[in-house]
């Protein structure tokens, strides 16, 4: 989470959505500065913020859900910088990765599971993530698809003359939108229009029109709704953010 009290901002930094580079940039020339934990949510800036502070401008990203999973999937593959093999990150030695998210590891590199696998296993349910929580009540929303305009936009709505193209953007993210659309073979593209729908309608995001139709059944729109009370207890009582 970034906040600068001169510009009268707040960037809330979603995972896996471009938040690191902006993060970045707003601290080296917007003059932002790092407040609570990196993936705070906006629940928890409200329990210190005070009057004016409740006022500041809010931003955040969002990211396509069939873009973010193959990230996951590439980052637990390729283990960069030890991140999952490193005790010290576990959540049972006080870090931040869970033991699901081990699981989802350690699946993926001791069975050499390839993307399909990995997806039929750990996506049984509709998607979402703490987006959910209050995004939808942001000043403005990012979007990683365009992210060097949607920045661009964002500084306007603050005030704020843009200095430089946004750098290492996607510096994590070795494909493009195409090449990430790839990884759903044939196979799954029905069930992946089942588990990110609700998602996609919502943010209004869109399948490959080469998937062909992309009705879901009302069925997952009822999971979607229904599984979102209980997520957003989760994430608003007891998710632990790093």
């Amino acid at each position: 989470m970034i906040i600068s009290h001169k510009h009268r901002y707040l960037f809330i930094q979603l995972p896996r959505s471009g938040s690191t580079s902006i993060g970045r940039e707003l601290c080296e020339q917007y003059d932002g500065q790092k407040i609570l934990s990196k993936h705070s949510p906006y629940h928890e800036f409200l329990k210190i913020a005070n009057s004016e502070e409740k006022k500041y401008f809010v931003f955040s990203c969002i990211r396509n859900p069939l873009d973010v999973v193959v990230s996951q999937y590439v980052q637990m593959k390729d283990d960069n910088w030890g991140v999952y093999t490193n005790p010290k990150n576990w959540k049972s030695n006080g870090g931040w990765i869970s033991k699901y998210q081990l699981s989802q590891f350690n699946f993926i590199n001791n069975k050499n599971a390839d993307f399909p696998a990995f997806f039929k296993k750990y996506y049984k349910f509709t998607y979402d993530n703490w987006s959910c929580l209050a995004h939808k009540k942001y000043d403005f929303v990012i979007r990683f698809e365009y992210i060097q305009n949607d920045f661009d936009q964002a500084l306007k709505l603050i005030g704020i003359e843009q200095k430089r193209p946004l750098p290492n953007v996607n510096k994590t993210k070795s494909k493009d939108k195409n090449c990430s659309f790839s990884f759903y073979t044939p196979d799954i593209q029905n069930h992946a229009r089942e588990v990110f729908s609700p998602f996609m309608k919502k943010w209004g995001y869109e399948f490959p029109v080469e998937w062909g139709n992309n009705s879901f059944s009302w069925f997952r729109q009822l999971e979607y709704d229904f599984f979102s009370i209980p997520r957003k207890f989760y994430w608003r009582y007891l998710k632990r953010y790093k």
